[in-house]
């Protein structure tokens, strides 16, 4: 069973259709109990890193996520998601996040010919073709990006694959049983949908 987390700042609704859609038991909640019982755990977000934070410690989630992660369970971040498994970002200073991955989150540069938030379709290049998400992917799917910040770990091993826009950020993220993708693979058309099924067979 996948519980996707809810913490009332992600877009649950097309998540969970999009795992149902490749088989999966889903389940929504915040509930502590719920969560110790899943195999996978989802972590969705849209909105602000600090605000993120808040509403997962005042849920007491954070442990419930960090139970789950050193189990070894399967366990996999999306956009906002990705970001507070992170150290800190520049979007909310001074605020921890939950720092299972070493790094920070940083914001894109201006420059003049691009647009921020960084939205729309985008290439991911592929860095590593050990992890399991990439089976049966096709190299240099494009998937769909919204996002001003992205992470920077501090160790680049971990990044799965990379995404050009101003300059090479990780896209995805694969650490042990922690998978984590900037861009919304339930909006990502056949590439997102391959992605998720690859994790439902986890």
């Amino acid at each position: 069973m996948i519980a996707i987390i809810d913490y009332g700042m992600g877009n649950i609704h097309s998540v969970k259709k999009a795992l149902e859609a490749k088989g999966a038991k889903v389940v929504v909640t915040s509930n502590i109990h719920e969560i110790k019982r899943a195999d996978k755990l989802v972590l969705p977000g849209v909105g602000a890193f600090g605000d993120a934070m808040a509403e997962l410690q005042k849920r007491s989630l954070v442990v419930a996520i960090a139970e789950h992660i050193h189990d070894k369970k399967v366990f996999l971040g999306i956009c906002l998601g990705m970001h507070l498994l992170f150290e800190s970002s520049a979007e909310s200073l001074g605020v921890a996040g939950m720092g299972f991955l070493k790094g920070k989150v940083e914001k894109f540069k201006s420059i003049d010919h691009l647009k921020i938030p960084h939205m729309g379709w985008n290439q991911i290049k592929i860095r590593k073709t050990s992890c399991p998400l990439f089976k049966e992917l096709k190299e240099a799917s494009e998937v769909y990006f919204c996002h001003s910040y992205f992470p920077k770990p501090q160790d680049l091993e971990i990044v799965a694959a990379s995404t050009e826009y101003g300059e090479d950020f990780a896209s995805i993220v694969w650490k042990e049983n922690i998978f984590a993708t900037q861009f919304h693979p339930e909006k990502s058309q056949a590439a997102g949908l391959k992605i998720l099924e690859n994790f439902v067979n986890l």
